[in-house]
């Protein structure tokens, strides 16, 4: 969420695409860890299946986002002037 909320704060879509990459690798991490926490026996298996179904949602939604900055002929608010 940090790095969505920095890459939105810096106003322009590329950057703002930029620090969603970082905001869907770090859903990418937690998936990780995820597993470890399986493999080391501290949640069950439905739990496990649960979270990375929702880390794959959020990863999902964040790709749409990247994807639709990139199509869209916004520049964002730090370009509006120039």
């Amino acid at each position: 969420m940090d790095n969505i909320a920095e890459g939105f704060g810096r106003g322009g879509n590329r950057e703002f695409a930029n620090f969603l990459s970082y905001a869907r690798g770090s859903a990418e991490e937690s998936k990780s860890q995820v597993y470890r926490a399986y493999d080391r026996k501290y949640i069950t298996e439905d739990v496990l299946n649960e979270l990375v179904k929702d880390v794959n949602e959020v990863s999902n939604t964040i790709t749409g986002l990247i994807e639709y900055l990139r199509r869209s002929g916004m520049r964002g608010p730090k370009f509006m002037n120039r």
